[in-house]
């Protein structure tokens, strides 16, 4: 699946591991990446039937107070991937990536199937909420190991001049999943009525979820343990950085502040806006379903391009780029989106552009948010750092966006939530120092 440009890097210095096998290398990191997309197809598919299950799971309220209900179950499960992240990250350290990988893809086929399978409130009432939180709550603890661990075995499976290209085949899978969770969404509502969506359409996309994790499994089972990792747990001599005295704490800390906005824009522009442009724009589900796959199609398309163009020319460029961009543009284009007359043609082009700018994150970020930790402890932090910015800046953000527009009574207050995130990342990676040429730690 993954053939990378140019030739093979030399061997690290300081280390024993002379060279990365390439044949090996495109076969492991293939098989992370299916296993991701399906990862991620189960987690994301949620928010796209979010208003159905709104009725479904908390009925008797009004439509913004059971839409919000529906979404913090959605960020609950957010809350949970601080917990996954320790546990499964420090499992990724002690027992191997490969380990830790097969657990994550487990959890989240059971919890997606769970959901298809809940009875809803009018059957038992109170319990299907409670459920559908515990469902969630299993999705958010495999989705915390899942991320900060592939994208430790993609980056260490990558040539040291190819890491940010092989790094971004991991955001590419997370698209990838959204993206084949919005396009079954989108299909579904074209071809079944709106009250067979109601009655039984919605649980389609979870229990093909279910189907599809057996699938991944497979895959996971013959990868091989990454070579980084051998060679730390082999006791083996590796590369040296100027951050090998720096606390880790302090490191996750760095990787919180670096993805706060990286987890903001994806949620707020990705996840929620087909429920923005539904509601405050009049038009279909069908409709804004296949703009948010557009968008998401293009974003997938263009994140291996940045991660190819933070090898040739850094990763801090491109970081800074887009956080500037989600300072200055969102305002504006919200702006224009309620304009009125805004046609099908013209959404499409401005969640292409959302999504070219937040490839500029995605295609740089998962390479150099794993180049701030040394191998020996890599899963366990990088995986809580991001884990907790994602529970408490992503998870919540269709939730925050809502709560923001209700209180300002403003449809485009929700952007003074990306604007802000955007002016605190950009400190944060200012502060970084260029890791796209280093060694491996």
């Amino acid at each position: 699946m993954i053939k990378a440009p140019g030739k093979t890097a030399p061997p690290l210095r300081g280390s024993t591991m002379s060279s990365i096998d390439q044949t090996k290398s495109r076969k492991a990191v293939s098989a992370a990446v299916v296993g991701n997309v399906l990862e991620w197809y189960d987690f994301a598919v949620y928010a796209y039937v979010a208003s159905i299950i709104a009725r479904k799971f908390f009925p008797g309220q009004d439509e913004v107070a059971a839409l919000l209900s529906a979404f913090m179950a959605y960020g609950l499960g957010f809350l949970a991937r601080p917990l996954g992240g320790i546990i499964i990250g420090r499992m990724g350290d002690v027992s191997g990536r490969k380990n830790a990988l097969l657990l994550t893809m487990f959890l989240m086929a059971a919890g997606t199937v769970m959901i298809g399978l809940l009875p809803t409130y009018a059957s038992i009432g109170f319990w299907a909420p409670l459920l559908l939180v515990v469902a969630r709550l299993m999705q958010g603890f495999s989705a915390g190991g899942e991320w900060g661990g592939s994208t430790a075995y993609i980056v260490e499976w990558a040539p040291k001049d190819q890491r940010g290209f092989y790094g971004s085949f991991q955001q590419m899978s997370v698209v990838a999943g959204l993206l084949l969770g919005s396009g079954m969404a989108a299909l579904i509502t074209t071809f079944i009525t709106t009250q067979q969506m109601d009655d039984w359409g919605w649980r389609v996309p979870f229990l093909l979820g279910g189907i599809l994790g057996p699938v991944g499994l497979y895959m996971r089972r013959t990868i091989d343990e990454t070579p980084a990792y051998k060679a730390v747990s082999e006791g083996k001599p590796v590369a040296k950085s100027p951050d090998d005295d720096t606390s880790p704490w302090l490191l996750a800390g760095r990787a919180f502040g670096f993805t706060i906005v990286w987890t903001v824009c994806f949620y707020v522009l990705l996840n929620y806006m087909p429920t923005w442009t539904q509601r405050y724009m009049s038009i279909s589900a069908s409709a804004a379903l296949w703009a948010n796959t557009a968008g998401l199609l293009a974003l997938m398309l263009a994140i291996p391009v940045m991660g190819l163009l933070s090898d040739k020319f850094g990763r801090k460029p491109l970081l800074i780029a887009c956080c500037l961009c989600f300072v200055i543009v969102p305002y504006p284009i919200f702006t224009y989106l309620l304009s009125g007359g805004v046609s099908l043609p013209m959404l499409i082009l401005v969640q292409v552009v959302f999504a070219l700018m937040i490839s500029m994150f995605s295609g740089a970020g998962p390479a150099a948010i794993a180049e701030m930790f040394p191998t020996r402890n890599r899963s366990t932090w990088m995986t809580t750092g991001y884990a907790l910015a994602v529970a408490l800046f992503g998870g919540f953000a269709p939730f925050i966006s809502v709560w923001l527009i209700s209180t300002f009574g403003s449809p485009i207050a929700h952007t003074y939530y990306l604007i802000a995130a955007a002016i605190v990342s950009t400190i944060v990676i200012w502060q970084l120092r260029e890791t796209a040429f280093d060694d491996l730690q």
